[in-house]
Parts: structure tokens; sequence; C-alpha cells
């Protein structure tokens, strides 16, 4: 995607500095909003690739925001807040936001983030996409449904594997525990956070070096897992 617009809306004038500083020495374009109407204003007026929310804004309430963006465009919400609570981290997960940083953070953080943001966004809901996951010494064959670490075929059952494909499919992002258990169990099973508990402690077991300390399945505490990304790799299609 060449030269992507980035909305940032910040109120704070030093953190505003920082995040057009860093975006724009990236070879991104930025627009601006210091408040919750001018950043909803800026969404619909400019049709950004990417929005950057900040919560603390003088105006609106950072969930409200939240759930008006993502009715008012499809371009990938990361939210940026002081505001580290679980529960708050969940709430704007679960409304649309595609990911959230906790300030203070830096700029190669900041920017991993973006990037697979935006390459998420930049498939096409239908779009066929390579059909091999590679990472950690792990590959995910999805045309085979094989799963192979340091050159042996691992068996996983088919909810083991199902799992792994959803966190493969949006590898980078964290996906919280509502979300997980939605396209794996279901919506009745919305509530029921053990079943990921025993399931990715068994996946862990089957497909980390030291499951102990996980390179690549990675608990984010309180809102949900990440399948961590690594730039030798490709990416899987489950369906």
């Amino acid at each position: 995607m060449p030269n992507p617009l980035i909305l940032v809306v910040e109120d704070e004038p030093h953190m505003r500095r920082f995040l057009r500083t860093t975006l724009r020495a990236n070879g991104y374009h930025v627009v601006e909003a210091a408040t919750a109407r001018e950043g909803l204003m800026q969404a619909g007026g400019r049709n950004p690739d990417l929005v950057l929310l900040d919560l603390g804004l003088p105006d609106r309430d950072g969930r409200e925001v939240t759930r008006e963006l993502r009715r008012a465009t499809r371009a990938p919400i990361i939210v940026v807040s002081a505001r580290g609570q679980e529960h708050e981290k969940v709430a704007l997960l679960d409304l649309g936001a595609d990911d959230y940083l906790t300030k203070p953070f830096g700029a190669a953080e900041l920017l991993a983030r973006i990037r697979v943001a935006l390459r998420h966004s930049a498939q096409p809901p239908d779009a066929l996409e390579e059909p091999v996951f590679l990472a950690g010494g792990i590959m995910v064959d999805a045309i085979r449904r094989q799963v192979i670490r340091d050159g042996e075929e691992i068996h996983l059952t088919p909810t083991e594997y199902k799992l792994l494909a959803t966190l493969v499919r949006q590898v980078g992002r964290v996906l919280t525990h509502r979300q997980l258990l939605q396209e794996v169990w279901g919506a009745n099973y919305t509530g029921q956070t053990h079943y990921l508990r025993v399931y990715m402690a068994q996946l862990r077991h089957k497909l980390e070096a030291d499951p102990t300390r996980p390179r690549l399945l990675i608990t984010e505490p309180g809102i949900g897992y990440r399948l961590r990304e690594e730039p030798a790799r490709s990416r899987i299609d489950s369906r």
C-alpha cells in the first residue's frame, strides 16, 4: 500500500507531535484531530487507511468514539491510551478496535502494529491467501491440514487445528477470549474461557520448544492471545 493516510485522533500536543514525526519519517501521510468530533469528521471526509485513537479526548467517551468510527469506516483502528485496564482493552477490541497500545510505547512497536493492521485490511474478504504459514520452526499447510514442527508432523485434534488456524489468519493481532471462543466453538461458548486455557496449553505443549516460555503463542493477560509474527512467513487460508 503506497503512502497510506493515517488519521491521528489525539488531544495531547506532544504525543501528536511524536506520532506525526514518526509516521512521516516512515513514509505515511498524516491528518490530525484533537477532539472526537473533529476525528469523526476527518474519518468521514478523508477516508483514512488507518486510525490511531486516543481514549482521553475532551468531548467524547473512548468506547463511544470507537463504536462510531467503526460504523463510519472499515479502516483499522489502533487505540493508543494511558488506560491500561484489561477490561477497557477487551471492551474496545470487542467494539471493533483492531489493536491497543498502552502509553508509553516506542516507535518500533507502533510501526510494527501499524504494518500488521494495514496488511490485514488490504486483504479482500474473499481473497485466496498462500496456504502455508512458516514461523519459528512451525509450518502449517492448510491444503493438507498438516502441522510440521522441525520437519516432524504434529498431530492436532480438529479443535486444536481450528484454534491455531484462527490465530494464523490474524497473525500479529491480539484476539480477545470472546472472539476466539465465538470463532472456534460458537456464539454459545463466549463465556467459557477455560476452554481456551486448556486448548492453548495443549497447542503450546505440541508446538513450542518450551511451553512454559512460549515464543509464538503469546498470552495478552486478561485479554486474549496473539500469534507472534516473524519476518519469514506466509499466511494460511483454512477454508
